[in-house]
C-alpha cells in the first residue's frame, strides 16, 4: 500500500464516517448467530438501518438491540450477510483479512504441509473453518488457486493477491469459479489468470509418495481431490492382496494407494469421464503399476447391474461420488442415491469383504450416512460392521459453529 494519500472532499469525508449499517434481526432469530454460525440469511432480518452497498460492513444486532457480530452485506444473495467477527470494537479492516490469512498458513506450516513446496498440494484457506466464510484457496507447488464464494469477499480480491505474493514465491494465483456462484452470489467472475504465470497444462503432485498428473485449469474442482489424503491411505490397509473394484476413481488417487500402499492383488475402476480416466492411466504407468490397475469408462450403477447379472464378485469395493445434494430440497432424494448404489455394491461384494463407502455431500449428516448404510444392512440381510468412521484431513479442519463444512464422510466397513 502506499503511503500517500490523495486530498479528499469534504462530502467524501463525510461519506467515509457514515454510521456503519445496523442489521436487525427477527425476534427469536438469534441464538445461531450468538452461536457463531456465520450465514444470516435473508428470511431471519427484520429491517436494515442505515444504506449499505454490495461489501459494505454492517453490524448485526438482535430485535433486542444487542450486539452480535459484524459483517460483509450482500443484497444479491440469499446469505444476506456474512459474519467474520464477533468482537465489538473490531472492525473488518485490512489488518483482520491479513490476520486471518496469516493463521491459515500457519496451521498448515504446523501439520507439515508447506514441506517439499515445489511437489506438494494442500488446502491453504478453508472458507467458514479459517474464519473466512467464501474463500477457498488451493495450492499445488507455487501456484495458488482461489476461488470466491462470497461476492463481498470477493471485494479483498487483491489484498489476497498481495498477501500470497508477500507470503510465499508464488509462481502464479489463478481465480477458479465454482457452478452456482454467478447465480447465488450474483458473482460476475470466470476463470483467469489473477497474477504471474498460468499454471502448467500439466502439474505432477507427489502425494502420499505417490505422483499424479494434474490439471489445475482443466480439472475438477481445483484439479484434485486433497481432502481424501489420509482416507486413501487409511483405506489401503484392508485391500492386501484383494481383487478391487472402485467406481467414480476420477484420476486414480484410491486405485493407487490401495496396489502401492496396500498391496491390492488388481483394481478395477471405473469413471464416467473419459479425460480423467486417460489421467488415471497415465498416473499408473508413471508409478509403473499399470499392469495392475485397469481403468474403464462407465458409470457406476449400469457397472455394479452388470457385475450382478454376471455373478461377479470382488474383495472389496470403493465407492467416493461426487456431491449428489446441493440444496437441503435435495436431501432426500441423494440419501436414496446413496442408498440405491451402495445397495447394488453389496451385491457384488464377497461375504467379508471390505466396502469404503465416501460422501461430500455436507448436507447429509455423519449420522443420516449411517442411517443409510444400517438401511442396506436391512435390506439385504447382510451384517456390516463399521470399521473406522472418516472426515477430513488437518488442511480441511471443522468449526463446530457452523457443521456445514464437516461435509466428507468416509466409512470403511466389513460386510458379512
Amino acid at each position: 500500500m502506499s503511503d500517500s494519500h490523495p486530498s479528499v472532499s469534504d462530502d467524501q469525508v463525510a461519506t467515509d464516517t457514515r454510521p456503519t449499517p445496523r442489521v436487525v434481526l427477527k425476534p427469536r432469530r438469534a441464538l445461531p448467530f450468538f452461536g457463531r454460525h456465520p450465514w444470516v440469511f435473508a428470511g431471519a432480518i427484520s429491517r436494515i438501518e442505515g444504506n449499505p452497498n454490495t461489501g459494505d460492513e454492517v453490524i448485526l444486532l438482535s430485535d433486542k438491540g444487542e450486539f452480535i457480530a459484524h459483517g460483509l452485506y450482500n443484497p444479491n444473495s440469499n446469505i444476506r450477510v456474512r459474519l467474520y467477527s464477533w468482537a465489538e470494537t473490531e472492525t473488518l479492516d485490512d489488518s483482520l483479512w491479513t490476520s486471518r490469512l496469516e493463521q491459515a498458513v500457519t496451521l498448515r506450516e504446523e501439520v507439515g504441509l508447506l514441506e517439499n513446496f515445489e511437489t506438494s498440494g494442500c488446502r491453504l484457506v478453508f472458507s467458514e473453518s479459517d474464519q473466512l466464510s467464501g474463500l477457498t484457496i488451493d495450492r499445488y507447488g507455487a501456484w495458488f488457486l482461489v476461488q470466491f464464494s462470497s461476492l463481498a469477499l470477493s471485494q479483498k480480491q487483491d489484498l489476497i493477491i498481495g498477501f500470497l505474493k508477500a507470503r510465499f514465491p508464488a509462481k502464479g494465483i489463478w481465480l477458479r469459479t465454482e457452478k452456482g456462484m454467478r447465480e447465488a452470489e450474483g458473482l460476475e467472475i470466470s476463470d483467469q489468470l489473477l497474477d504471474g504465470e498460468e499454471p502448467p497444462a500439466h502439474f505432477f503432485l507427489e502425494e502420499n509418495g505417490i505422483r499424479y498428473g494434474m490439471s489445475m485449469v482443466t480439472g475438477q474442482k481445483t484439479g484434485f481431490y486433497l481432502d481424501q489424503r489420509e482416507n486413501r491411505l487409511a483405506a489401503a490397509r484392508y485391500l492386501k492382496n484383494h481383487r478391487t473394484l472402485e467406481l467414480h476413481c476420477y484420476t486414480g488417487a484410491f486405485a493407487l494407494n490401495a496396489i502401492i500402499h496396500g498391496q491390492a492383488q488388481s483394481v478395477l475402476s471405473y469413471d464416467s469421464s473419459q479425460s480423467a480416466i486417460d489421467q488415471a492411466t497415465a498416473n499408473a504407468e508413471l508409478n509403473g503399476i499399470g499392469n495392475r490397475i485397469r481403468f474403464q469408462t462407465g458409470k457406476a450403477y449400469a457397472v455394479l447391474e452388470q457385475f450382478k447379472a454376471e455373478g461377479e464378485q470382488f474383495d472389496s469395493i470403493i465407492l467416493d461420488p461426487p456431491k449428489m445434494a446441493r440444496h437441503r430440497s435435495g436431501v432426500k432424494q441423494a440419501l436414496k442415491g446413496y442408498f440405491s448404489l451402495n445397495r447394488l455394491a453389496f451385491d457384488v461384494l464377497k461375504p467379508g469383504g471390505i466396502l469404503i463407502t465416501c460422501s461430500c455431500s455436507g448436507l447429509i449428516s455423519q449420522v443420516e450416512f449411517q442411517q443409510m448404510l444400517a438401511s442396506v444392512s436391512q435390506h439385504t440381510g447382510r451384517h456390516m460392521q463399521i470399521l473406522e468412521q472418516r472426515s477430513q484431513p488437518a488442511d480441511h479442519p471443522v468449526s463446530p459453529s457452523c457443521p456445514e463444512n464437516q461435509y466428507l464422510k468416509c466409512f470403511i466397513c466389513r460386510v458379512l
